[in-house]
């Protein structure tokens, strides 16, 4: 199981957005600055936050809090 907190804060940090708007629901739909570059830069954040490899087939669909925190404790299960 990840640390949601920790997996928030680094959303917050890499998007530029308030933490406490970052939730279950959050996705690109729905967090405006949530752009390709910043996906990039958050996937990477993520890998090292979490000591974890997202393999690049995943990465690009993870487009949402939901799929990332799936994803992450999916690789962090495996370890």
């Amino acid at each position: 199981m990840i640390n949601e907190a920790t997996l928030r804060q680094v959303m917050a940090t890499v998007l530029q957005v308030p933490e406490e708007s970052i939730g279950p629901n959050a996705s690109m739909d729905n967090v405006a600055t949530w752009d390709s570059l910043r996906h990039m830069n958050l996937i990477l954040a993520l890998e090292e936050e979490f000591g974890t490899s997202i393999p690049d087939e995943d990465a690009a669909n993870l487009t949402s809090y939901a799929l990332l925190k799936v994803v992450l404790e999916e690789l962090l299960s495996e370890t």
